[in-house]
């Protein structure tokens, strides 16, 4: 059969985002708010393991139950909108590293989206990041010349389930009018291989120190 797309998966597949961007982003928003949360990067490789920036701070709220201090009464009486706030924060530092090239692609990456794109093979994103999230790491981290490569973008906040559920990958592989079986995900964790599974998308997968100890059962 012939290979009908890559869908790339972008945090640790395309660049070291988690380490580089997000983790010292979350950790700034942390302060700006005046909370006293440092996540330190064990610790957040735990947090990991939950999909969304978002419900990764819900989970961090429930499972560790730390200081709030002044947000206290904020977090019991609109709990979602504070973490939207946070986040927000958090959204805006991780475009800062960006722009200032904090966040490079990890080696081979471009080298990869060029030559495929070069050989006409289709080439989408598939990615549990928001739209607004994802826009400025492809500007900053792509540039034109690897985006004119890129066909579609698919992106976390356009689906009800994001990795490891499927709806990602099946909406990619509908969007591009390509079968799944045809398609290869490349991902670096098994939410997402688990979601490429779940869709009949066959995975490939590059580890990363955030990643390398899971289990990829379900991987080529």
């Amino acid at each position: 059969m012939t290979l009908g797309a890559l869908l790339f998966d972008v945090d640790g597949t395309l660049a070291d985002t988690e380490p580089e961007g997000h983790l010292p982003a979350y950790n700034r928003a942390f302060r700006e708010h005046g909370l006293d949360w440092t996540w330190t990067k064990r610790l957040y490789r735990k947090l990991l393991l939950i999909s969304g920036g978002r419900e990764r701070i819900d989970h961090y709220l429930d499972r560790y139950d730390p200081e709030l201090g002044p947000h206290d009464e904020r977090v019991r009486d609109d709990r979602a909108g504070w973490i939207d706030e946070i986040h927000r924060s958090k959204s805006r530092y991780f475009r800062d590293r960006l722009q200032d090239g904090q966040v490079p692609l990890r080696a081979g990456v471009a080298r990869l989206i060029q030559e495929a794109g070069e050989a006409g093979m289709r080439i989408a994103i598939v990615t549990n990041a928001t739209r607004a999230t994802l826009e400025p790491f492809l500007a900053y981290a792509l540039g034109d010349a690897l985006l004119a490569h890129i066909e579609l973008t698919v992106c976390g906040d356009e689906v009800a389930h994001k990795k490891p559920a499927p709806d990602l990958y099946r909406m990619a592989c509908e969007r591009l009018g390509c079968a799944p079986e045809s398609c290869l995900a490349i991902e670096d964790s098994n939410a997402g291989v688990t979601a490429a599974h779940a869709a009949r998308v066959p995975a490939l997968v590059t580890v990363n120190d955030d990643t390398r100890d899971q289990a990829f059962e379900h991987a080529i």
